[in-house]
């Protein structure tokens, strides 16, 4: 899979709008402020290819970016972010329900969290939305440039215990600044087959 080819294709507003084909789908999800489109900028080496802004929130619709037309990247909208409105909060709500109700959207879930802070329990709803999804999902703990060396074990320990996540979920230690944990996940993306 060629990670440089890849064109922005849609934004799903509804679920009739979701993408369904054969190809395999790498869901990103996350809280609004942890770093989702640079994330994603990191692992297709661009700079502004998922848009990043200044405002936290930015991704209100389900994005689909097609790489190398043998796979789909697709964006959740981020959750957690207080300066939108109760409406808003629940449209987004309602989509990710809709989303997470066909496990067979997912063929692997990358869930974001934050590498310096105890995940939320918005974090833990979603790490049960992944984990009831029966699909294969990575925990990315983005901001790693942020910690020093000594507490980068203790949070990546903490990070699995709080969201209570099984033995055998990987959690990658990332720096979207930095590129730390792009090989790892990398390996975990091109490890994925189709539905």
């Amino acid at each position: 899979m060629n990670l440089n080819n890849v064109e922005f294709v849609k934004s799903a507003a509804k679920p009739s709008d979701f993408v369904r084909d054969e190809r395999p789908a790498i869901v990103f999800a996350g809280k609004s402020n942890v770093g989702k489109s640079s994330v994603i900028n990191r692992l297709l080496n661009r700079k502004n290819f998922a848009r990043v802004g200044a405002q936290p929130g930015k991704t209100v619709h389900v994005n689909y970016f097609l790489i190398d037309k043998s796979a789909w990247f697709v964006d959740l909208p981020g959750y957690g972010y207080a300066k939108v409105s109760e409406s808003e909060r629940e449209r987004w709500a309602k989509l990710m329900e809709d989303f997470f109700s066909d496990p067979n959207r997912i063929s692997l879930g990358i869930f974001l969290v934050d590498a310096r802070h105890k995940p939320t329990a918005n974090d833990l709803t979603m790490a049960e939305w992944f984990q009831s999804s029966g699909r294969p999902y990575v925990v990315v703990a983005n901001k790693a440039d942020k910690l020093k060396a000594s507490e980068r074990e203790p949070n990546l320990r903490f990070i699995r215990e709080t969201l209570r996540l099984p033995e055998n979920i990987p959690v990658i230690l990332f720096s979207a600044e930095k590129g730390t944990g792009k090989d790892e996940l990398l390996k975990q993306i091109g490890s994925v087959r189709p539905l």
